[in-house]
């Protein structure tokens, strides 16, 4: 590939500098106080909507600096197109924080991650089409499956311990830290160099690996891995257009690893629903009570809803609807896994977890990847570096999904035993 006249390098590095400090989903959480006069008044019979104050931030120089890049950006050459797809997406982070508490926000939040009515790609059905059905389906098998033995109970401290040998022996000594949060509203959250844990919190087997296919093995690798990027450090970061292949992802490694359980799947197709029921009007307590009816604690409840509400008005009507994008990101991406076996490109696969990308990314770049310009990935998932394993579970998805299920009796499949 031709060198560009462009140092897209250079303008990768202003681009890391400009965003510097934006953090999306921290501006956006709630305070844990929030929770407590909430679930307090709710067992006194006299819930109120909760309120939320949100900084006014002031990014017209961040989207300055943004649209200079994009202006810089050559959109002809792969890693310039790249650059101004990013830029893009981050100024559009900027206007939703500024929107923040307001339904502006919703329009923001829209167009960096969907709605749940979207299509999925490759196929008819939209992103509620695919939450009905995983949830019929977990409810039925709710009443044939029968309670998992290994769901005890495992502290947040004894769990604490458990990972951080885990990450040290995959990682290297003290390169991801493991913490208590008092403060943490969600079950758990990963960033590059530490992954927090909600105190007072009862963990489960599922929750342990979860924690460790989802948020260390992908969400905290791809993020040392981007660092590690000799040209393009933006890598590293969670632009907000990645947020639909990094969670996809995510799931998948837990699908692939056999971490997940249809109860996370319910559980992820029930705030699909719930950022449906918002935008159509339903307010938090409506959402809180749907999560309740639905089978959750009241503590899940309330975590469940703040999701859909963060950096909204909670009285209905609009929604942060990042949620959206777990399932809409796992089909796209198992869809991309079974491509690429298909095609015989399961190299990009592997680069996928070179840095924080979208599909469309890994594909636009392959050509960097193959100059050196993007580096291959340091750490790769277990279930990633058994590639037989891999290609022979999308190999053998490929031809079951040939198997059209609405035209086979249970007797044919007696007969054919």
């Amino acid at each position: 590939m031709s060198t560009p006249k462009i140092d897209h390098a250079a303008l990768d590095r202003d681009l890391v500098a400009a965003v510097k400090g934006i953090r999306l989903l921290g501006s956006l959480s709630w305070p844990s106080s929030v929770q407590e006069a909430f679930l307090a008044g709710w067992k006194r019979g006299n819930a109120a909507l909760p309120q939320v104050e949100y900084a006014s931030p002031d990014h017209a120089a961040t989207r300055a600096a943004l649209d200079e890049i994009h202006r810089a950006a050559d959109p002809q050459h792969p890693v310039g197109e790249y650059l101004r797809r990013s830029a893009e997406s981050w100024r559009i982070a900027t206007e939703l924080l500024e929107a923040a508490g307001t339904p502006a926000l919703t329009t923001h939040s829209i167009a960096l991650f969907g709605r749940p009515g979207h299509r999925i790609p490759g196929s008819e059905q939209t992103n509620l089409d695919a939450a009905r059905h995983f949830i019929e389906l977990a409810s039925e098998l709710d009443r044939e499956l029968l309670p998992n033995p290994a769901d005890y109970c495992i502290p947040a401290e004894v769990l604490r311990e458990d990972l951080q040998g885990q990450l040290d022996a995959f990682f290297g000594p003290g390169v991801v830290r493991v913490e208590i949060d008092d403060d943490l509203i969600a079950k758990a959250a990963a960033g590059a160099n530490r992954i927090r844990l909600r105190s007072a919190t009862c963990f489960t087997e599922y929750d342990r690996s979860q924690l460790l296919e989802h948020e260390a093995y992908v969400h905290t690798l791809t993020a040392l891995n981007g660092r590690r990027q000799p040209n393009l450090a933006s890598l590293g970061l969670n632009s907000p257009r990645i947020t639909a292949t990094q969670e996809g992802l995510a799931v998948f490694a837990e699908l692939m690893s056999g971490s997940i359980d249809i109860e996370r799947i319910k559980r992820i197709s029930l705030r699909i629903l719930a950022i449906d029921m918002a935008l159509h009007g339903a307010d938090f307590i409506e959402v809180f009570r749907f999560f309740l009816d639905a089978g959750q604690s009241d503590t899940d409840s309330f975590s469940s809803a703040q999701r859909v509400f963060r950096g909204s008005p909670t009285g209905g009507g609009s929604a942060f609807t990042k949620d959206t994008v777990y399932l809409h990101g796992l089909l796209s991406v198992h869809t991309f896994f079974r491509w690429a076996l298909k095609n015989q490109r399961m190299s990009l696969c592997r680069n996928l977890f070179a840095g924080k990308m979208s599909l469309h990314d890994v594909v636009a770049l392959e050509g960097e990847f193959a100059s050196g310009y993007i580096a291959a990935p340091t750490w790769l998932p277990r279930w990633v570096q058994h590639a037989n394993g891999l290609a022979a579970m999308l190999a053998f998805s490929l031809f079951a999904n040939r198997i059209r299920l609405d035209r086979l009796a249970a007797e044919d499949l007696v007969l054919a035993l």
